[in-house]
């Protein structure tokens, strides 16, 4: 693929782009500034070539995959649970799978909670509005069989820091890399292990949902911590055009290294076998050709 053929195609995306997307530019929906959604996006922004990426601030993989569907984002970054309630007609397809989501459920810790049921009857944020911590903390209530029991707060994860360092809240539910800036600048708080949940969810929900330990030493944990894992995901439509799509996993993989947020070194990496590990959710074909040219 040469210069030529992708600027082609970089145009015939942008004709379809909405007004406030300006041609020649790549969106790119990431999520909460000092998160590692938002982080990522930074540096996949600035690792491209022969376009300039531009990097939406957001609430997270829901309404990410919103703003794909109307037009004001050309790629996505989208839990794979949240990737499978998409609307079908988005006609999503994936780039890659760029890293390991942790779900994070933090209490105080002086906290009497020693397990994730332990928070009936008290207050819990669950991520923002539009988050894919929203959805997974959702499920994560009904596998507990909490119903009405908990009070849901969705306060972004500054807000919610705040929150939890005030005593507003009981817990809060965060969905991102270890160790999580906002949350390591807390003291005296520790992670609940949610990883009984997993054959639960996995039952309900299907496979994207596997157990991950959280390092010891992370927030000051003296060991492991066994959580949720689940796959975070680059996404587009299946009308990218394929050397666009060849272009942005050549990023990926020519760059990986450039492409991992400092403060998550040595606990997240990109190579193809995890980069094509993109769950049920079928590769861009231009995706799909680039893995294959690039390592057989």
């Amino acid at each position: 693929m040469n210069r030529r053929t992708f600027l082609l195609g970089l145009a015939g995306l942008s004709a379809g782009c909405t007004p406030g997307t300006p041609s020649g530019e790549l969106a790119i929906a990431a999520g909460e500034r000092g998160g590692m959604y938002f982080d990522f996006a930074t540096l996949l922004a600035e690792q491209l070539t022969d376009v300039r990426g531009r990097v939406l601030e957001t609430e997270g993989s829901l309404a990410n995959l919103d703003l794909l569907a109307d037009g004001q984002a050309q790629v996505a970054l989208t839990l794979a649970d949240s990737a499978r309630v998409a609307d079908p007609g988005l006609e999503l397809r994936a780039l890659g799978r760029v890293y390991e989501n942790y779900l994070q459920l933090v209490v105080r810790e002086d906290d009497p909670a020693q397990a994730p049921a332990d928070l009936a009857g008290r207050i819990v944020s669950l991520g923002a509005e539009g988050s894919g911590a929203s959805l997974s903390g959702e499920r994560m209530l009904a596998a507990l069989d909490l119903g009405d029991s908990v009070r849901v707060e969705h306060f972004r994860i500054g807000e919610a820091a705040q929150a939890l360092a005030d005593r507003r809240i009981d817990a809060l539910l965060w969905s991102g890399g270890v160790p999580t800036p906002m949350l390591d600048r807390l003291s005296g708080i520790r992670l609940l292990p949610l990883a009984e949940l997993v054959p639960v969810l996995r039952a309900a929900h299907g496979s994207v949902y596997e157990q991950v330990p959280v390092p010891a030493g992370v927030y000051g944990a003296t060991r492991e911590v066994p959580t949720i894992g689940v796959a975070n995901l680059l996404v587009c439509r299946a009308s990218m055009p394929d050397a666009v799509a060849a272009a942005i996993t050549r990023t990926l993989v020519s760059r990986a290294a450039a492409l991992v947020p400092r403060q998550t070194l040595g606990t997240q990496f990109l190579d193809v076998r995890s980069l094509i590990g993109t769950a049920d959710l079928p590769l861009h074909p231009g995706a799909a050709a680039t893995y294959r040219d690039l390592h057989g």
